[in-house]
């Protein structure tokens, strides 16, 4: 049999971003699923991001001219093929040979953007090799020494974009990450072996090709200088630090950097207003895909509330979004651009590069039908008075 074959064969069946999640879950070890798909606590916000889009309908007009229909937008002086990116995917590496790499590969083939994680296991350097057009997000460090050093670090590597998550000032519970055998660091016990000799492919084909080609992971990106191992007991300290940060250390990034920077994690207008009055060239509404407060809005649901005080700032979104018509819905409500993570996450697990292309691919090809039964030929007349709030909500 060929094996390229059967990998094409697998990826044509392949038919919306969910039958990507379905697959991961059989390719890889139940903690390493478990750490993508896992929520904080009761998992209500990270349901919620998905029932909110079946807050709307649609209002469709006809008998419009969609033929020369375009769905490439304009954000921060560039033009993307579609109105989505790849948001920010901690410990890709993990799921994916190379994960944050291939992910910068396949975007910048596409047309749009990836944000590289501050929590990956590649350095950044290497990612802004591979695509100048990928940004980085930053886990800020807890000095304003730190926070300096790791700006010039990724200014010298060639990202023009900075994104700064503010939504993690202390580490959430995720007890489902623990539920299913995923802890930071990893710790090697029975259960896990097992889980891996159980997943073949992604034991030779992501585990053991990683460590015979690259050596132990480590997180690579959260310092100016390289962090701790992922089996080393120093990682949870390495994520505690943040508890005081607050605007004036965004103020302070926004004096050293020449770049675009964008403010991730913000669900309520007073931050917003507070973020444009800083500086920052965007914003991205987002409750972290539901993995840090449980209960926290969705972004749906505070996204016109951000849209309306923060004039001509571009507001972008992420969190729950799945098909091309919760892409409509999010832009008729103010969005300018959204990112979606999971998928994209599960895309890479199974397929690799041409996982992630699929993906891109497919929710592409949505929103041009989409757009087309919406009546619209390109994105900026996707407009509120298209969505119906549905009586039963």
């Amino acid at each position: 049999m060929n094996p390229f074959k059967s990998a094409e064969n697998r990826l044509a069946r392949m038919l919306c971003l969910d039958d990507f999640e379905r697959a991961a879950r059989d390719f890889l070890p139940r903690p390493i699923f478990g750490y993508i798909a896992g929520a904080a606590e009761t998992n209500a916000s990270h349901n919620q991001n998905r029932s909110a889009f079946q807050q709307y309908g649609f209002i469709p007009k006809v008998l419009v001219d969609i033929a020369a229909r375009c769905q490439s937008v304009s954000l921060l002086g560039k033009t993307y093929a579609a109105p989505f990116g790849i948001a920010p995917l901690g410990l890709s590496a993990l799921s994916a040979y190379r994960g944050d790499i291939i992910l910068a590969r396949a975007a910048a083939a596409m047309g749009i953007p990836m944000i590289m994680s501050g929590s990956s296991l590649i350095r950044l350097e290497e990612v802004a090799t591979e695509s100048k057009n990928s940004w980085f997000q930053a886990y800020l460090p807890g000095d304003e020494a730190g926070i300096a050093t790791l700006i010039e670090r990724v200014k010298r590597a060639g990202f023009g974009t900075l994104v700064i998550t503010v939504d993690t000032p202390v580490a959430a519970n995720r007890e489902n990450n623990v539920r299913a055998g995923f802890s930071t660091p990893l710790r090697p016990n029975l259960r896990l072996a097992l889980d891996g000799i159980t997943h073949p492919r992604w034991l030779f084909g992501t585990f053991f090709r990683t460590l015979a080609k690259h050596g132990m992971p480590y997180f690579e990106n959260n310092y100016a200088s390289r962090g701790a191992p992922i089996l080393s007991p120093n990682v949870v300290r390495d994520f505690s630090d943040r508890g005081h940060l607050t605007w004036k250390h965004v103020e302070m990034i926004r004096a050293i950097w020449q770049g675009d920077l964008v403010i991730k994690g913000i669900l309520n207008p007073a931050d917003a207003v507070a973020a444009c009055k800083t500086g920052a060239d965007a914003i991205i509404v987002s409750n972290h895909g539901g993995r840090q407060l449980d209960g926290a809005i969705a972004p749906l649901l505070a996204l016109p509330g951000i849209v309306s005080v923060c004039g001509k700032i571009p507001v972008m979104m992420d969190s729950g979004i799945r098909r091309g018509t919760d892409v409509l819905k999010a832009l008729a409500l103010g969005a300018k651009f959204v990112f979606i993570g999971r998928p994209f996450a599960y895309a890479a697990a199974v397929g690799g590069e041409a996982g992630i292309k699929r993906a891109i691919t497919i929710l592409a090809e949505e929103i041009s039908r989409d757009m087309a039964m919406m009546g619209i030929d390109t994105l900026d007349k996707m407009r509120r008075e298209q969505l119906f709030t549905l009586p039963c909500y």
